[in-house]
């Protein structure tokens, strides 16, 4: 059993948000925040402040340290926070080599989320989609690496990545509470190691089950498709049942691979059942089971495990997709 993120797998947050009318934000309304009473040269307390942060991820908010008001305080130290960050992972990997990985990541993302995209997604939706897959999955790599971290929004998701990077390159990680995860999310992109080309278990793929996930997170109208009352997202999960859906797809996708020939995949369906593989904490390990033993003997499996984590109510008033 493996450990993929922060609380076990961190999802995705929704792509996009609606437009909201009303009157203007309150900070725009609102008189100038007031400035704190910290010295200019307080360098001592910034330096603890950065410190800190590197060694657990952790800060203060308010951003005592650092002089203006909260936006200018904030603004001062996030830059800071993140420059020292990116410091540190250089220094830290300087003498270390990236594990391989293919030449064009781009190319080998859409490889691999194709087979699933093809499967549940109608003809002239498919390259939208596949699409928007390529853009939201970013592997941590050497020559990324520093444009990541400085892009983050939260710094604590800055330093989550940071050690991702740090793992895949076999050196110390930040801190010993750092998490040791293969790939993490934040807001709208999924974030992966390289750790993930040299993953042990043959029914892993880490890339593939968010993709997963990025279907019931995604609006149809964000990426440009067409959206009715029934048609909001891009597939319509059970939430119960999301992690199931994309612990499922992320199996029956390594099935597919391993096994083209539609008469040899029930029995690596039996294989991959032959053991615990998923927290029973998230979902049914049996159910897992079953929708993926009902998935290798059809002909399109992809629609039998949608078809068996719909919503109930979708179940009665429609058909998976085509």
């Amino acid at each position: 059993m493996r450990s993929t993120g922060c609380d076990g797998r961190d999802r995705l947050a929704p792509h996009g948000r609606p437009d909201r009318g009303g009157p203007p934000p309150w900070w725009s309304m609102s008189p100038p925040l007031p400035t704190v009473a910290v010295a200019d040269d307080d360098e001592p307390a910034r330096r603890a402040a950065v410190r800190h942060f590197l060694c657990t991820g952790g800060y203060d908010p308010k951003f005592p340290a650092w002089s203006g008001n909260i936006i200018e305080r904030e603004t001062k130290a996030m830059a800071d926070m993140l420059q020292a960050l990116v410091a540190e992972v250089m220094k830290l990997s300087g003498r270390s080599h990236a594990p391989s990985f293919p030449a064009d990541l781009v190319a080998f993302t859409r490889k691999k989320v194709e087979p699933m995209v093809r499967g549940l997604f109608r003809r002239d939706e498919q390259e939208t989609v596949l699409a928007v897959l390529e853009k939201s999955l970013v592997f941590l790599t050497p020559a990324n690496i520093e444009q990541v971290l400085l892009g983050c929004t939260w710094p604590h998701s800055a330093w989550d990545l940071a050690n991702l990077y740090l793992g895949s390159m076999d050196t110390p990680l930040l801190g010993p509470d750092a998490p040791k995860i293969v790939g993490l999310s934040e807001e709208t992109t999924c974030y992966v190691s390289l750790a993930y080309f040299h993953e042990g278990d043959p029914f892993d793929d880490f890339v593939v089950h968010e993709a997963a996930h990025i279907f019931h997170n995604c609006k149809r109208r964000t990426i440009g498709l067409a959206e009715t009352r029934k048609r909001e997202w891009l597939l319509d999960i059970q939430y119960r049942k999301r992690e199931t859906f994309a612990y499922t797809c992320e199996a029956y996708a390594r099935i597919l691979e391993r096994a083209p020939r539609l008469q040899d995949r029930l029995g690596l369906a039996i294989e991959y059942a032959s053991k615990v593989r998923v927290s029973g904490e998230r979902v049914d390990p049996v159910e897992v089971n079953s929708i993926l033993a009902d998935a290798c003997v059809a002909r399109n499996g992809w629609k039998v495990i949608l078809a068996r984590c719909a919503p109930e109510k979708s179940k009665t008033i429609s058909s998976p997709p085509r």
